[in-house]
């Protein structure tokens, strides 16, 4: 793709990159093909050629972003099938972030989609916060078919009931059984904290019975993915500042081998900390942060699993999380895993596609996330699963909240087939 960048306009690095990235665009449109929201609207803007010509575009003049441009940008997952599919290689990913940010910027939202995205901003990545409205959402639910749809659809979401903090996500350092294998930092999250804390239990139950000693640093914070998503660059600067300085802080005192994510959206954005302080003083420190990141299945595959429990062959489906499989690019692990623990896994057609939860995504467009999660469901309840198995928080909570089937993470499974509790979704009654 031309260009037409200014000398001056380059010497921004945010642009220097998206230029880069535009040109190696070559407007063959493979990406539309396997693009949720094109498959959905049907249109070419609401496809990743059509984005990023809306992008260069806005870019290129040096404009401040219109409401055609926003409404075009804020309906894209972030799900970055687009690149999983390019021929060309272009990082979707780092030029929607930049217009993002862009528009953070220089676009005036109405005052009520303001006012939402601030709320949101403010509380999703703090676990107390959350909690607490969580609980007061609950309150609310009766009075949820008086509300506007992006208020109904975060009402919908609260669960009846929540699981009580648990002890196991402050800082503390978990000795390995037997010989130490490999020290590991394990990033325990956020929403994740309040909605599911078996998961992070699971994990820890997990890595120390495979030989390793878990760190959960003193002063790390959520990662930043929600605010970035949002094009709130500093705010996302600032988390994951905090926790680049909190593993370095491990590393240096007493090595890690990998820093451990189990919710893949939040793996997606550390493995980027590398980009997103490129030019700053933390720049060493977050690509060190950025290399050492492992998805749970990632380390798991490393360390290899002998089950020692009866699983029954429980016909599995499993869900690849965007973040995970185009994100991470980490496809055949989970699978894998769960297959050698016992489990008689199998993959819903159309496994490319988004559930729809992306984040803020199902609370910020829920009338084309409920739709992305109509079809995934469906396509999930063909292959007559007894379980589903996935490796991020928000897909969990997604597909949910749309079928009876139990679902639950896939270190849980892991946990289980290896010496761990059932677990209690699959409980027998």
């Amino acid at each position: 793709m031309q260009t037409n960048f200014t000398p001056e306009q380059l010497k921004d690095p945010a642009v220097a990159r998206s230029n880069q990235i535009l040109r190696t665009c070559v407007h063959c449109g493979f990406c539309t093909a396997t693009c949720p929201t094109y498959q959905v609207l049907g249109d070419e803007l609401d496809s990743p050629r059509g984005r990023i010509y809306l992008i260069k575009d806005m870019l290129e003049a040096g404009r401040p972003a219109d409401a055609r441009t926003v409404k075009h940008i804020d309906r894209c997952l972030s799900c970055l099938s687009c690149m999983t599919t390019c021929p060309s290689g272009v990082h979707y990913m780092h030029l929607v972030d930049h217009a993002r940010a862009h528009i953070e910027k220089t676009y005036r939202r109405p005052p009520m989609e303001r006012a939402l995205r601030s709320v949101l901003a403010a509380i999703l990545p703090y676990p107390r916060r959350f909690r607490m409205a969580l609980r007061a959402a609950r309150l609310g639910k009766p009075f949820a078919g008086l509300m506007p749809a992006q208020l109904r659809a975060m009402l919908a979401f609260a669960p009846s009931r929540l699981p009580a903090s648990s002890p196991l996500d402050r800082p503390q350092v978990f000795p390995a059984d037997g010989g130490r294998r490999k020290r590991v930092a394990l990033l325990t999250g956020c929403a994740q904290r309040v909605l599911d804390t078996e998961i992070n239990t699971a994990t820890i139950r997990l890595l120390t019975r495979h030989g390793c000693e878990v760190v959960v640093a003193e002063g790390m914070s959520c990662c930043g993915a929600l605010v970035h998503h949002m094009g709130r660059e500093d705010d996302a600067r600032g988390a994951a500042a905090r926790n680049v300085r909190a593993w370095m802080r491990e590393v240096r005192a007493g090595g890690l081998d990998a820093i451990v994510v189990n919710t893949s959206g939040c793996g997606t954005m550390v493995k980027d900390y590398g980009h997103l302080f490129a030019d700053g003083t933390l720049a060493e420190d977050a690509a060190t942060v950025a290399g050492l990141a492992r998805d749970v299945s990632e380390v798991m595959a490393e360390l290899g699993v002998t089950p020692t429990e009866d699983v029954g062959g429980l016909r599995v489906a499993y869900h690849a999380a965007c973040s995970l499989q185009h994100g991470q690019q980490v496809r055949t692990a989970p699978k894998t895993l769960l297959k050698a623990a016992g489990f008689e896994v199998v993959e819903p057609r159309d496994s490319h596609l988004c559930c729809g939860s992306a984040g803020t995504y199902n609370l910020l467009q829920p009338e084309i996330a409920g739709k992305l999660r109509e079809r995934k469901v469906a396509t999930i309840e063909e292959t007559a699963p007894q379980v589903v198995a996935a490796g991020n928080i928000g897909c969990m909570v997604q597909i949910g909240s749309g079928t009876a089937l139990p679902v639950v993470h896939t270190a849980q499974l892991l946990d289980w087939a290896t010496g761990g509790p059932r677990p209690a979704a699959l409980a027998v009654p």
